[in-house]
């Protein structure tokens, strides 16, 4: 690994986390995946709330230690009038600044975008909150679940005869981070061609509305409003998941043409392309039910891998449904290097994802887990304010540290 590739293609960017929630925590972590200075403020004794989720080992939240990863932990109390003063000069020393308080909290400390400004007007400033910092609901507390349902992602997730149903994991937190880095990113682009800093307003659920792409332009133009469809999409036929005969399941996708008609002859069944109901994909798509039966047929007679293997060979598009322990195991996520292990104090060798994706010269890296509780706190203050171990004493009886 070269100097370069060592550093991280955000090498020198430094960036104050001082969100409580996890989308605001994914903002500034992906941004330390690839170099960036990350100094996550905590509250003093008692941290971030992602401390305190499951899962555990030896009383350490394995969730902290994946999404606080590259982070330098200080900790700082903001509710208090000097600790608020602090927080201004840490923020004048830095290029972002990411916060996840209730709309109107930041204000109340005097730690708002045009506050914060005065000091640094090249800053900015990434605001993440439930409903966004305007609107009827802004003052609405809001966490993923919420967003997740009202952004329309769950009203179509399911099967057509049961109830709606929420994703295993927070979906709406780690994509509005997602956009929150990438957001950050165009900001400090702008930045360095101007000068201008900005803040910027993520909502929890506008991402996941954004990804709902064809959903108000149907509504719109056709009065469609789209409903659950199990594992199949509106738009394409087939695509679904198949039991095998070992009772392991494969995922299919023909959504082209091409693969559709490879797919017919893997199955020996290339009289489905002279069929009408099935000669091309709107036709597939009104007759889905007749189709998945056919491939279910074929698919249910043989196990996993023959099945895969055979589809595979054709040219149609298959792969097998991993749990996290084939993920671990599968060859080519080693190869790909998707799964590293990261030397921890707390709890030795943890593996946990690299960073995605991959740069060829600027690649990121994870250089520890999430660290313990105000471990940085020297480090910090002493080479972002100059404090030395007295002030440092001094902010600690005060109880701002």
């Amino acid at each position: 690994m070269t100097s370069e590739q060592a550093k991280g293609p955000l090498n020198g960017l430094r960036v104050l986390d001082f969100s409580i929630v996890i989308a605001g925590a994914m903002t500034a972590t992906l941004l330390g995946d690839f170099g960036a200075e990350v100094v996550k403020v905590e509250r003093p004794g008692v941290g971030d709330p992602l401390r305190a989720w499951a899962p555990f080992k030896n009383g350490v939240s394995l969730w902290w230690k994946a999404h606080a990863r590259n982070k330098k932990s200080i900790t700082l109390n903001l509710a208090k009038p000097e600790g608020q003063g602090i927080a201004r000069a840490l923020v004048a020393k830095a290029d972002v600044m990411v916060e996840s308080y209730q709309p109107g909290t930041m204000e109340k400390w005097g730690l708002d975008y045009e506050a914060l400004k005065k000091a640094d007007p090249r800053l900015v400033m990434v605001r993440v909150s439930g409903f966004g910092q305007t609107g009827p609901y802004k003052d609405l507390p809001g966490f993923g679940t919420v967003a997740e349902a009202m952004s329309g992602l769950v009203h179509t997730t399911g099967f057509q005869d049961g109830p709606p149903i929420l994703p295993a994991f927070p979906m709406a937190d780690e994509v509005a981070g997602t956009f929150g880095a990438m957001a950050a990113l165009m900001a400090i682009y702008h930045r360095d061609r101007s000068g201008e800093g900005q803040w910027i307003d993520v909502s929890l659920y506008e991402p996941l509305f954004r990804y709902m792409v064809p959903n108000v332009p149907e509504y719109d133009q056709n009065g469609v409003i789209r409903g659950r469809m199990g594992n199949e999409l509106h738009d394409t036929a087939p695509r679904n998941l198949y039991r095998c005969q070992d009772d392991r399941w494969l995922s299919l996708s023909a959504s082209t043409q091409g693969i559709f008609e490879r797919l017919a002859h893997v199955i020996g069944r290339p009289d489905l392309l002279e069929d009408e109901r099935f000669k091309d994909n709107n036709a597939r798509v009104k007759n889905r039910a007749e189709l998945n039966t056919i491939v279910q047929g074929w698919i249910g007679e043989r196990p996993l891998d023959e099945a895969m293997k055979r589809m595979r060979e054709a040219g149609a598009v298959v792969g097998p449904v991993y749990d996290t322990a084939m993920i671990v195991d599968d060859p080519h996520y080693q190869a790909r290097e998707d799964v590293i292990s990261v030397a921890d104090a707390d709890l030795g060798q943890l593996k946990m994802a690299a960073p995605i994706p991959k740069f060829s010269l600027t690649q990121g890296r994870v250089s520890h887990a999430g660290p313990r509780l105000g471990e940085h706190n020297e480090e910090v203050y002493r080479e972002w304010l100059g404090y030395d171990a007295g002030k440092l004493a001094d902010l600690k009886a005060k109880g701002l540290v």
